[in-house]
């Protein structure tokens, strides 16, 4: 028991309606389905919320088609401040039932409210607004004086950050004058179908945003239609690599923001408590199902034992449960698959030799968690230190040089993100240029904002999503 004792804080579900079914939105309508129907689970329970409609390459051909017809009849001959307008709507309404999208990603996903609440629906909200900005003023973003949209823009998103990614993919090929068919995954859709409703309730020309729910499937119909002129993957390496194979040898523009395995560097001048708030929200924050998750933590050598013993405390205050309850900090896992893949791996890091310590955690009964975890005495070779485990798990490895440092961040397939802490202004500047990773963070972790961009090197993919080098995908350049 700690010095405090929470009592429960749950945020209400009534505030969401959750239909017993959903369709699929096409051409500014929600039509049904012909490939049948799956449903959507709420992890922290293991009850089924909804039955969603499954799309067939027929319906993605229905899609598509919508999407062709409101980009070549309407979109792309609306002026930018147009355009703006509607994307400025759709940022007023997204504030407006944030309340209702934070508890229905919550519900739908796993993940704390305080997160979805305080994280994911701001910063969606806020980058239709950045975006909306650009809108009116492409042709002072650098691309030329003319900058022209793409056409139509296939988009797979992960279930990871839901909403977030739907809006770091739709705000700007909408501001830049495409039109979109988006396909949420299939274990949380329902937050992309109200962002539909959304698009109704704003009044968006019929076919700018159509959504297809359905599996890999139906994702993989969407990336090789023929009629789609740009592809916008996040989501796994394995399945970023076949789509660079469909798209091969087409005259398809290709966007991909793939896994990571960051490290999250701590010298031995860094403010440890800070540090340690760092390493909480770089690897737990959204139970570390975060692509650019700090999930390999370089330790000086000389520290180590004073930064773990600080860590080890602050994880024994981290309260696991559920999702819409305030004052959680670790939410449910998103699916049994997951769960068993964390599984798998963190048993594959104790039969390696490494040594595993969680806190005193209660794991609900119902539903899919997994109790916050470090590994110590990690070798670089062991699974854990190499494969992306997307769950609530960090391994810890030392160094004693900045030159070993660097050898052993690099030392990955992955090169999306990587986090400094020190409180020397020249080792930050020296690490990040020598760092093989899109974003490297200084004395912080897992900060975001829409006018930064965000993107990796290596199997972490390519492309830039977010600020002004986000446009540059869905422009013709």
């Amino acid at each position: 028991m700690g010095i405090f004792d929470y009592a429960p804080a749950p945020e209400s579900r009534a505030i969401v309606d959750i239909k017993p079914s959903y369709e699929l939105f096409i051409g500014g309508e929600f039509v049904p389905a012909t490939g049948g129907a799956f449903k959507s689970v709420n992890p922290a329970t293991g009850e089924a919320l909804a039955e969603i409609g499954e799309a067939s390459a027929q319906d993605v051909d229905r899609a598509v088609a919508a999407a062709r017809r409101a980009y070549e009849e309407v979109w792309s001959r609306m002026p930018g401040t147009e355009r703006a307008k509607y994307l400025f709507r759709i940022a007023r309404i997204i504030q407006e039932r944030a309340r209702e999208l934070a508890v229905l990603e919550s519900i739908d996903n796993g993940k704390p409210i305080r997160e979805t609440r305080d994280v994911d629906v701001p910063l969606v909200a806020a980058h239709f607004f950045h975006y909306a900005g650009w809108a009116d003023k492409l042709e002072f973003a650098g691309y030329g004086p003319n900058p022209r949209a793409l056409g139509v823009a296939a988009q797979v998103i992960p279930w990871n950050f839901p909403l977030l990614m739907l809006a770091w993919k739709i705000a700007p090929a909408l501001a830049c004058g495409n039109t979109v068919v988006l396909k949420p995954a299939e274990t949380t859709p329902l937050t992309a179908l109200l962002f539909a409703e959304i698009c109704r309730q704003a009044d968006l020309p019929a076919g700018v945003v159509n959504i297809v729910t359905g599996a890999g499937e139906t994702g993989a119909a969407l990336v090789a239609h023929p009629g789609v002129d740009k592809v916008a993957f996040t989501g796994s390496t394995a399945v970023g690599r076949q789509i660079a194979r469909t798209v091969a040898g087409s005259d398809k523009k290709l966007t991909l923001e793939l896994g990571g395995k960051a490290a999250n560097i701590v010298f031995d001048d860094a403010p440890i408590d800070q540090a340690v708030e760092g390493i909480i929200d770089s690897i737990f924050f959204n139970q570390g199902q975060v692509c650019c998750a700090g999930s390999r933590l370089l330790v000086q050598e000389s520290i180590q034992d004073e930064l773990l013993d600080a860590l080890r405390r602050r994880m024994g205050t981290l309260r696991l449960g559920d999702p819409l309850d305030k004052n959680t900090d670790i939410g449910a896992i998103n699916s049994a698959e997951q769960l068993a893949r964390i599984t798998e791996l963190t048993a594959a890091g104790e039969a390696e030799g490494a040594e595993r310590w969680s806190p005193p955690c209660e794991l609900p009964v119902n539903g899919f968690w997994f109790a916050p975890t470090i590994f110590t005495n990690v070798s670089a070779t062991h699974r854990i230190a190499r494969e992306e485990i997307f769950g609530p798990v960090l391994s810890v490895l030392t160094f004693r040089t900045p030159d070993e440092a660097i050898a052993k961040a690099n030392n990955t397939p992955y090169g999306l993100s990587a986090g400094v802490w020190t409180e020397k202004g020249s080792r930050i500047l020296s690490m990040a240029k020598r760092l093989r990773a899109g974003v490297v963070w200084a004395n912080t972790f897992n900060k975001f904002d829409p006018t930064s961009p965000f993107g990796g090197y290596k199997e972490s993919g390519y492309g830039r999503e977010g600020g002004l080098h986000g446009l540059e995908a869905y422009l013709d350049v």
